[in-house]
Parts: C-alpha cells; structure tokens; sequence
C-alpha cells in the first residue's frame, strides 16, 4: 500500500514546533527559529496566539492576537536589529566623570 502525496501547503507561513527556548516557523519553504531571548514578544504567549500568523507581504509576517509585526529580514538576521527598551528606570542617574570633574 502507498500512502497519496501530501497536498500543497495552504498558507505561506507556519510555526511548525515549539519549545520552552523559542519556536520554529516555515515561511515559504525555509524554516527559521525564533529564540524567546531574542524575540520576548511572544515567551507569554500561548500556543493558539503563536501559530495564528499571516504573511501579510513576501517580507512581512503579523501575529493578529498579539499585535506584533516583524520583517523576515529580522528572523533572519536578528544581531541586525537589537532590541531596545523605552520603559524607562526609576533609577537617579549617575553623574559622569565630566560633569563631576567641572565641580
């Protein structure tokens, strides 16, 4: 007995596994992994939320349920895109050693 030939994939993209470091995704055929340090939008996130994704262009994928857009090109190369925070510390900041040295 042979089993039938797998139909054509219905979407573009597709998280394809998930971990407790991140997940897999498959955007037209090339699969790409997604660490949760490098990309902590979607560590909380629960598995319905990850997998409801759309390929919105050929370098665009949306996640609807968690309001996150990402270019291909940063799950690609994501040293190219660090991360940075606006939530600002409560913390006095410390003066630098030139303003210190004007005193």
């Amino acid at each position: 007995m042979k089993s039938a030939k797998l139909g054509k994939r219905s979407s573009p993209v597709e998280v394809t596994n998930v971990s407790v470091h991140g997940f897999w995704i498959l955007i037209e055929n090339k699969e790409h992994f997604l660490s949760f340090e490098q990309f902590p939008w979607f560590k909380d996130a629960a598995i319905a939320q990850l997998v409801n994704v759309e390929l919105q262009s050929a370098q665009h994928l949306y996640w609807p349920d968690l309001d996150v857009d990402l270019s291909v090109e940063s799950i690609k190369f994501p040293e190219r895109f660090p991360l940075v925070s606006k939530v600002r510390s409560n913390k006095p900041l410390q003066r630098t050693r030139l303003k210190a040295a004007r005193r």
